[in-house]
């Protein structure tokens, strides 16, 4: 199947197999005119990245979840382990993600929204810009 065939299939844009052959994630074979051609192991592939993308692992650690995928003799405790430190970054993320709603909250819940200048948003964005150690 063609690269467009094979995007639509994973649920993928369609530049993105182009991105991952060029990066070496997959490696399809090429017809006689230079088209790739996507065999149902790399839409495999194809799937098996989108999906671990979809859980915030890096092109890095999908190479690495790709090995191991293709290798009968990998040990399932080295694939959680790689599993193990995703979450943790998920974890922090998370944990950045709810302080950053909590503060945007409270900026919003001090504005009152209507007609006149002044702006707890903009005053506390301000204020937080301004407290902001100097580097150097």
């Amino acid at each position: 199947m063609n690269v467009n065939q094979a995007a639509k299939l994973t649920g993928l844009p369609s530049k993105t197999p182009r991105y991952y052959e060029e990066v070496g994630l997959v490696s399809p074979a090429r017809a006689a005119n230079g088209y790739r051609v996507f065999e149902e192991r790399d839409i495999q592939k194809l799937a098996f990245i989108a999906n671990a993308r979809s859980l915030g692992f890096s092109l890095e650690e999908c190479r690495r979840l790709l090995s191991l995928y293709e290798d009968p003799s990998r040990s399932s405790a080295q694939v959680k382990s790689i599993a193990q430190a995703q979450l943790k970054i998920l974890d922090v993320k998370l944990r950045e993600l709810l302080a950053m709603r909590r503060e945007l909250r409270r900026l919003i819940s001090g504005c009152n929204g209507d007609d006149r200048p002044d702006c707890p948003i903009v005053e506390g964005l301000a204020q937080r810009f301004m407290a902001m150690p100097d580097e150097g």
